[in-house]
C-alpha cells in the first residue's frame, strides 16, 4: 500500500474582503478581478498591497484610493526614491563605481544600527513564521524612512564640493542599507527586488537571508554598477496627467 501524504503542519484560514466598503457579490457587480488589478497597478504592487494593508488572515476592505496611496507613499516615494537617488549620485559622482568608504562617523553608525534593529533577522523570521507579513513590511518601510532621513541630513550632493571623501562614505553606507532592504523585500516583491539587487551588482548566489547576516554585503567597493533605473513607478490615475 502506497504511503499517504504527510499531514499538514499548519492550516491557514483566510479572512473576508469587502470592496470599497461593500460586500462583494455578483449581484452588485463589484467582484475584484485580480488580472485587472495587475494590469492597472502591477503584480508586485498588488502583492505588496495585499500583504501590507490587511493583517494576513483578517477581514479587510479593498480600496483603490488606499492601494494607490500605499504604492506611492511606501514603494515609489520611499523605497524606490531612496534607491534611485543613491544610485544616481554614485553614477554621477563616483564614476559609476561603488565608492570606498572611510571610517564611519556617529550619524553613519546610527543609521546602520537603526536598520539593523528594524531588520533583525530573528525578529523577521519570527514574524514570517506567524504570517505577520504586514509587520515585516512595516519594519522595512521604517528602515527605509531612516535611510531617507539620513540622506537628507547628510546631503551627499553638497558634500561633493566640500568633502568628497565624506560623500563617498555616506553613499557607501546608503548602498549597504539599500542592499539589506532589497534582500528582505524578495519574498514580497520578487521582480522589483531582483531589479534592485541587479542594480546593486549583487551576485545572484549572495542574496539570501544568510548573506544578509554576514558583515558587509557581497558587492565590493570599486565594483562597476549598472546604470540606475526606476524600480517602483509612481501610480497616476488615468486623466490626472
Amino acid at each position: 500500500m502506497a504511503a499517504g501524504l504527510a499531514l499538514p503542519k499548519r492550516v491557514f484560514a483566510h479572512g473576508w474582503w469587502t470592496n470599497e466598503g461593500q460586500k462583494i457579490s455578483k449581484s452588485l457587480g463589484n467582484v475584484i478581478d485580480p488580472y485587472e488589478l495587475i494590469k492597472t497597478y502591477g503584480l508586485d504592487q498588488m502583492r505588496y498591497f495585499m500583504l501590507r494593508a490587511v493583517p494576513f488572515g483578517n477581514d479587510g476592505d479593498f480600496s483603490r484610493a488606499r492601494m494607490a496611496s500605499i504604492i506611492n507613499a511606501e514603494l515609489a516615494n520611499n523605497i524606490g526614491n531612496l534607491a534611485q537617488r543613491t544610485l544616481s549620485l554614485i553614477a554621477k559622482n563616483c564614476d559609476g563605481r561603488l565608492p570606498t568608504p572611510k571610517d564611519y562617523d556617529a550619524p553613519d553608525n546610527d543609521l546602520a544600527a537603526s536598520v539593523r534593529a528594524e531588520l533583525d533577522l530573528d525578529t523577521i523570521r519570527g514574524l514570517m513564521d506567524t504570517c505577520e507579513f504586514h509587520k515585516v513590511l512595516e519594519r522595512i518601510v521604517t528602515a527605509s524612512n531612516a535611510a531617507n532621513a539620513y540622506i537628507d541630513e547628510q546631503a551627499p550632493w553638497a558634500l561633493k564640493k566640500t568633502d568628497p571623501e565624506r560623500m563617498r562614505t555616506v553613499l557607501f553606507n546608503l548602498f549597504e542599507q539599500i542592499g539589506k532592504i532589497a534582500i528582505l523585500l524578495q519574498p514580497f516583491v520578487p521582480d522589483a527586488a531582483k531589479k534592485m539587487l541587479d542594480q546593486l551588482a549583487m551576485p545572484e548566489d549572495k542574496r539570501t537571508f544568510a548573506d544578509f547576516a554576514v558583515e558587509g554585503l557581497a558587492t565590493a567597493p570599486g565594483t562597476v554598477l549598472p546604470p540606475p533605473a526606476g524600480i517602483f513607478p509612481r501610480y497616476v490615475e488615468a486623466g490626472d496627467g
